[in-house]
């Protein structure tokens, strides 16, 4: 990996105020346990179904800190694409996201900040049933635009 050029995403001056990404996941158990065992959590609600049955959402959900992630990797892929950062997030949860659910996520750049180098993403998502479960706002830092590399460029190395 070390070496190896990659692409980088599209700069601040390349991305346009309502700009759109639509994307679809379904939750699938190899994901859910991943994410579990990558994380030590042991939560009775995302995987007892004996427990989970007993509470106000009758069956197991999905950890919320999952779809942050989708949203993160979908910020990291395509818009603005590798090289991106969030730098701040601001996301509700209105409806509890069930095992093998299939959710659609919509992002849509609201905001453009050239000064601070920044973009404003709105996000939803909404499940099958097309009821929102997740809104939100994220701060964006957009791939800066590479400079030419010299052979001052890798003194501190």
């Amino acid at each position: 990996m070390l070496g190896k050029k990659r692409k980088i995403g599209r700069k601040l001056e390349e991305i346009s105020i309502g700009e759109k990404l639509t994307l679809s996941e379904k939750i699938e158990d190899k994901d859910l346990l991943l994410y579990l065992g990558l994380t030590d959590d042991a939560n009775p609600l995302y995987i007892q179904h004996d427990y989970a049955s007993q509470t106000p959402y009758k069956k197991p959900i999905v950890p919320s800190i999952m779809l942050n992630g989708m949203i993160n990797s979908a910020i990291s892929k395509y818009l603005p694409g590798p090289g991106s950062h969030v730098i701040k997030q601001e996301i509700e949860y209105l409806k509890p996201v069930y095992h093998y659910s299939s959710i659609r996520f919509l992002l849509e750049i609201i905001n453009i900040d050239e000064q601070n180098h920044m973009i404003e993403i709105k996000a939803q998502a909404t499940n099958e049933e097309d009821e929102t479960v997740l809104i939100g706002k994220l701060l964006v830092s957009p791939p800066h635009r590479m400079q030419k590399i010299d052979g001052q460029a890798l003194d501190n190395f």
